[in-house]
């Protein structure tokens, strides 16, 4: 064989005949890597969905963290290894000691619950007076106390009675509860994975994502890049201080009116804060408690003092922590709270309205945009800035012409 045939080698057959000479795509280059790119998008989606919580938690933390982190950066000079570790340490430490502390306080609470339950069953217990005076359903609620709680034993056979008709959904239910508490645990493991990673990061990662904003949204990008952190920052600071604020508050009076468990009602409350409405619920209920067992001053105080508390929370507290750039109407706040709740569970309470504070803010920024270039096309003088019957009575002067400019030899 010649070198010429070694250099130029004879191809075998072709399935589809012989190739020309100027050969044309089928698909163009730029339409195949479309496609590759949704593809593989789809792909991500699909494998990758399950940390979408996690991972949106773990991007609000950090939102809402980041200037106290940065202060953290600047005692560490700077390393964001130690830093970040640093800030997840404190972040665990604020999570689980006052969960700690107050799961304990209301597992001891719900054991002297369990520990009357158990007394009432051996020897009965007559009703509570508030419950005999109640107005309307007082004595029907006596007669049911009295056949289900009042006689010995009646508190077993009721369990039996339940627990024997319904068994199968108590096991479902007992296997939901525990499967649902793995899967919060597992949530909260990789949202402070990812955090660890955000804190450590995100500088970097920021600065790409402004890259690819500038590419995208060239006018817009740098506005709503401020507007978003912001706003996530005051609503979940806000909506977190207030609804802890509210449970210590209320607790504490919760405490002083005599109430039992206050411990407990005062954890309620401040769950119960973070959806609009739930506070006022939450201490009418228990004043009207006390009203009914006789306590009418307390019942009273508590509920005006709540009240107080309240107005002076709305009033001046909480447009300090959730003000920011958007102030959240009611409606958007509630939708958010229970599509949030819906979709994610708990985590749902901060994530949801977070969303819907991001669509409210740019709903606003479009609305913005569209005032400001109608203010400037009303400056400009433009036939389209003047009414329809205006543009044939009144003429737009045109533009002087400009002087010519004689050259110099």
């Amino acid at each position: 064989m010649s070198q010429v045939d070694q250099q130029n080698p004879q191809k075998g057959p072709r399935w589809l005949g012989q190739a020309t000479a100027n050969r044309i795509a089928l698909i163009t280059p730029i339409s195949v890597a479309r496609w590759l790119l949704v593809l593989i998008g789809i792909a991500a989606i699909y494998f990758f969905h399950g940390f979408v919580v996690p991972v949106l938690a773990s991007l609000v933390v950090a939102f809402a963290s980041w200037p106290l982190y940065r202060r953290l950066l600047r005692n560490v000079n700077g390393n964001t290894t130690i830093g970040a570790t640093c800030a997840i340490l404190f972040i665990i430490a604020f999570l689980v000691v006052p969960i700690g502390i107050a799961v304990s306080y209301a597992v001891d609470e719900v054991r002297q619950w369990i520990l009357w339950a158990v007394e009432a069953n051996r020897i009965g217990a007559p009703p509570p007076a508030w419950i005999t005076a109640l107005p309307w359903a007082g004595e029907w609620l006596a007669d049911k106390w009295r056949m289900h709680v009042g006689e010995p034993g009646s508190i077993g056979e009721l369990i039996q009675i339940v627990s024997g008709a319904n068994i199968g959904n108590i096991y479902r239910a007992v296997i939901a509860a525990g499967d649902g508490l793995f899967h919060l645990l597992l949530t909260l493991l990789f949202m402070l994975i990812a955090l660890f990673f955000v804190y450590r990061d995100g500088a970097n990662f920021a600065r790409q994502l402004d890259l690819l904003g500038e590419r995208i949204l060239p006018n817009r990008w740098e506005r709503i890049s401020r507007v978003v952190p912001a706003t996530i920052s005051s609503t979940v600071t806000g909506m977190t201080l207030i609804a802890i604020g509210e449970g210590i508050v209320l607790g504490i009076a919760y405490w002083l009116a005599g109430v039992p468990s206050p411990v407990t009602l005062g954890v309620i409350t401040g769950v119960m804060a973070l959806i609009p409405g739930g506070a006022p619920l939450s201490f009418t209920l228990v004043s009207i408690y006390l009203a009914a067992s006789g306590l009418v001053v307390q019942g009273v105080a508590l509920f005006l003092w709540g009240s107080v508390e309240l107005f002076i929370v709305d009033k001046t507290v909480r447009p300090r922590l959730v003000g920011g750039p958007i102030k959240l109407p009611f409606l958007p706040t509630f939708f958010g709270l229970v599509g949030g709740v819906k979709t994610m569970g708990f985590l749902g309470l901060f994530i949801g309205p977070v969303l819907m504070a991001l669509l409210v803010s740019i709903w606003r920024e479009w609305i913005r945009e569209v005032e400001l270039s109608e203010e400037f096309a009303a400056d400009a003088g433009l036939d389209h800035a003047l009414p329809a019957e205006m543009t044939e009575i009144v003429d737009v002067p045109a533009p002087p012409p400009r002087p010519r400019q004689v050259s110099r030899t």
